[in-house]
């Protein structure tokens, strides 16, 4: 008796959300390692140490900037950051890992080929690896749903129907 695939001849394409998860090691920058006393950034010594930096510790890594003491950081600090980082097209943001990670993902869903899913009959698997499944799938769904015949989430042997475009 020949086994017969049936979820590969209905058609479905099964899309696991795994995929747009950053390859990327994450780093910080925290703006907190040169304040004064933890208070105050001092502008001459910061732009010491912006000179002074091995930049090169970033490259192929993802860094998000931010500061973890309770002060106010001028704006132009983070541009200074942000400027060196840019030089070594250093992907980053100014915000929290959590920040980097949407953004990395939505980068990733942007760059996504998405011509084998035109006019496709999609399943969305879930993916607990992800920090925000609900977020990831929002955003895939944004993505997809325009070019898309249906999009459904789910295992193929139990799918919960989201989104059918309606025949003309």
């Amino acid at each position: 008796m020949e086994i017969i695939n049936k979820v590969e001849q209905s058609g479905l394409i099964q899309l696991d959300l795994a995929i747009f998860k950053s390859k990327l090691e994450m780093v910080e920058i925290d703006l907190k390692e040169n304040l004064w006393q933890e208070l105050v950034l001092k502008e001459k010594d910061f732009r010491n140490w912006i000179q002074t930096n091995d930049w090169s510790v970033y490259d192929q890594k993802a860094v998000y900037i931010h500061c973890s003491a309770d002060a106010i950081i001028p704006t132009w600090a983070y541009m200074l950051v942000s400027s060196e980082l840019s030089k070594r097209s250093i992907f980053h943001v100014v915000g929290t890992k959590v920040d980097l990670e949407k953004q990395l993902i939505s980068k990733n869903i942007l760059d996504f080929d998405i011509s084998k899913y035109q006019e496709g009959k999609i399943i969305i698997k879930g993916c607990s690896e992800l920090f925000d499944p609900a977020w990831v799938m929002v955003e895939v769904l944004k993505h997809l749903q325009p070019i898309a015949k249906s999009i459904m989430y789910g295992e193929p042997c139990s799918t919960v129907p989201i989104f059918k475009r309606k025949s003309v």
